[in-house]
């Protein structure tokens, strides 16, 4: 049957690679000038990318840290937890016995990136010529505005201190727990975590069968949010089930 252009400009960005889903996550958001119905169809767009090896990412690692995996971790699961367009993560434990998360970026990713973020100046650069929304909507400053969110994504050390500064704004509440980082761990290519078992917030049966009460969960979830924004001026802006579990 006939596809809606909508479902036809989100196949088009889903076959381009993660990059541009990307950048039509971020057009989902302006529905000030993208129409109703695209908007609704880029807000579907799924970070979702096939895993590279687990034994490129023991390589990784390994070059990373200048010895074997063994010496680091007491076991090193090579099929990842979850993959995405800038890395992927997988379990470990340490010498020590302490259960950890490993995020790895995806090798040679950075000439993939710059080679996206050239063609999409260039589109972005002959729609504001020939398309007048595109003029008013500044396509350009949207594409820079992905180049810089995604290349301070490849940065571990940012995502690392990111989660430390969040951490120490919480230090004193019960609301919210921020998994510990290693630093000892923890270079610009990989990130170590401490492990946090918990519900997917997602999935509401399970909450329920927990005896989670889905209104004091919903008002904890708003008041941590605006917490954040209002009071730290630094807030956590990937917020999706996949980041977020109820301990």
């Amino acid at each position: 049957g006939y596809e809606s252009r909508g479902v036809r400009i989100r196949g088009v960005l889903e076959a381009l690679g993660p990059i541009f889903v990307k950048f039509g996550q971020i057009l989902s958001t302006r529905r000030d000038f993208i129409p109703g119905d695209i908007a609704e169809e880029l807000s579907r767009l799924q970070d979702d990318v096939p895993p590279f090896a687990g034994e490129e990412a023991r390589k990784l690692i390994e070059k990373a840290y200048g010895c074997e995996v063994s010496e680091i971790f007491l076991d090193f699961d090579e099929n990842p937890i979850a993959s995405a367009s800038i890395a992927q993560v997988h379990g470990a434990t340490l010498r020590d016995g302490t259960q950890v998360i490993v995020k790895v970026v995806r090798p040679d990713i950075e000439p993939t990136i710059t080679q996206d973020v050239s063609l999409m100046n260039l589109m972005a650069s002959l729609l504001e010529r020939y398309w007048e929304p595109a003029a008013k909507l500044k396509l350009s400053l949207v594409v820079a505005e992905v180049e810089k969110t995604i290349f301070d994504e490849l940065d571990m050390f940012r995502e690392a201190a990111n989660a430390s500064q969040l951490s120490r704004n919480f230090e004193n509440s019960t609301k919210l727990c921020v998994p510990k980082v290693f630093w000892d761990y923890t270079c610009d290519n990989i990130l170590v975590i401490e492990k946090v078992v918990g519900l997917n917030i997602s999935d509401r049966d399970a909450l329920i069968k927990a005896g989670v009460d889905l209104k004091t969960l919903a008002v904890t979830g708003v008041d941590i949010l605006f917490t954040q924004i209002f009071r730290d001026h630094f807030f956590h802006a990937d917020i999706h089930p996949g980041n977020i579990f109820i301990i």
